[in-house]
């Protein structure tokens, strides 16, 4: 029997909580993310699609009611949800007006795929008025939990599929695989363009490609720059694109007096480690553990699910020329936590850990690793498994 997977089958409460919290302070929050990363279905659980206070862009006949907004936002009383906002730049302005007035009735959820129009938009015309939430894929805290503790599957097929809905609830690793190729070809075809990014498809998805090959590295733009006989400057700007549209993350190294070079070029990583793959053609677990990058990726996905559920405020890595080494630097209040990615059975002590300790003056330093086991390591230093990030169940 084959099973039809569907996005309803995995709900995500910690972020409904969190929309509803950020709803019951705000007059204004922005959900902004990837397409097909579930703000949709994230919105429909708080205002049914059906309501005539949801009004999607996509559709004529709500982007026609939109087309005088100041005469149909202040009739609309209470939550009003206005999908693909990034549609209708222009949006941003009525509603400084409209939450600016105390008289005005409405409160607006606003879901944008993720863009640099909207954000400098919003940014601009929304400063001091709106709340922003980031929805990404899913994350283990979300499909790794439940009544029969934790699913080790799960967090293999996360790594392997990437978290978003259709990817991660795929029938089959083929079916995963092409709705993967797919959605990589729509963004560098309808959704750059869409967004004001004019390049060309090709030279983007050349780029995006050799990208995946620096995953987990230190960024250049000199070699794909020449090979893909383009100036450094519009590498750059193909770069901060895919970063701003949250397909890659630049990690900014951290700095200090501390009289040793330090490395001052970001590191790359892929925040969806399914799209990193389609983009090496890995199209199954096998594959992919016997590739040569296979550590780079395991890491990079590491590195991403630590950042989701760690929340910390600033985050870094630290190199210096000499060789000492820090994958993730986070920071958190007065405290500062050093975390290493070892895809091994048996993580332990490195000279540029002790480094990091000192020159770094961490509070702690803990090695996550793909086993099942925390085990002490040395003063301040501890093995953690990928698991344990999770909160009891």
């Amino acid at each position: 029997m084959v099973i039809c997977y569907t996005v309803a089958m995995l709900p995500r409460p910690d972020l409904e909580l969190a929309v509803r919290k950020a709803l019951s302070r705000s007059r204004a929050v922005v959900l902004t993310g990837p397409r097909q990363s579930g703000k949709t279905t994230l919105a429909q659980n708080i205002l049914a699609r059906t309501s005539v206070n949801y009004l999607d862009l996509e559709n004529p006949r709500d982007a026609r009611r939109l087309e005088q907004p100041m005469e149909t936002l202040p009739r609309l009383q209470g939550l009003v949800v206005i999908d693909e906002v990034q549609r209708r730049p222009g949006l941003f302005a009525v509603l400084r007006v409209l939450i600016d007035r105390s008289d005005a009735p409405g409160q607006y959820l606003l879901l944008g795929s993720a863009s640099p129009a909207l954000l400098r938009q919003a940014g601009e015309s929304l400063l001091g008025r709106v709340e922003t939430l980031e929805v990404g894929g899913f994350d283990l805290s979300e499909v790794c939990t439940g009544s029969g503790g934790y699913d080790a599957g799960a967090e293999t097929r996360l790594w392997m599929r990437g978290g978003y809905p259709r990817s991660y609830l795929a029938a089959s690793d083929e079916d995963s695989m092409a709705w993967r190729v797919n959605a990589i070809a729509s963004h560098v075809e309808v959704d750059l363009p869409q967004f004001g990014v004019n390049v060309a498809a090709p030279a983007m998805l050349r780029f995006w490609r050799m990208l995946a090959h620096y995953h987990g590295q230190t960024w250049t733009a000199a070699d794909p720059a020449r090979s893909l006989g383009v100036s450094e400057p519009t590498v750059r700007r193909y770069f901060d694109t895919l970063t701003q549209t949250l397909m890659v993350r630049q990690l900014q190294p951290w700095h200090e007096n501390l009289g040793k070079r330090q490395v001052k070029s970001p590191k790359v990583y892929f925040r969806d480690t399914g799209f990193l793959h389609a983009l090496m053609d890995v199209e199954s677990l096998d594959a992919l553990l016997a590739h040569p990058r296979c550590g780079a990726s395991w890491e990079g996905f590491a590195l991403e699910q630590v950042l989701r559920l760690a929340k910390p405020d600033e985050a870094y890595f630290w190199a210096t020329h000499q060789g000492a080494e820090l994958d993730l630097l986070m920071l958190k209040g007065r405290r500062r936590v050093g975390i290493e990615f070892k895809r091994t059975d048996a993580p332990r002590v490195t000279r540029s850990m002790h480094l990091a300790m000192q020159d770094l003056k961490l509070d702690a330093l803990y090695v996550v690793y793909p086993g099942e086991h925390r085990f002490h390591l040395e003063r301040g230093m501890e093995a953690v498994p990928l698991r344990a990030l999770l909160p009891p169940a």
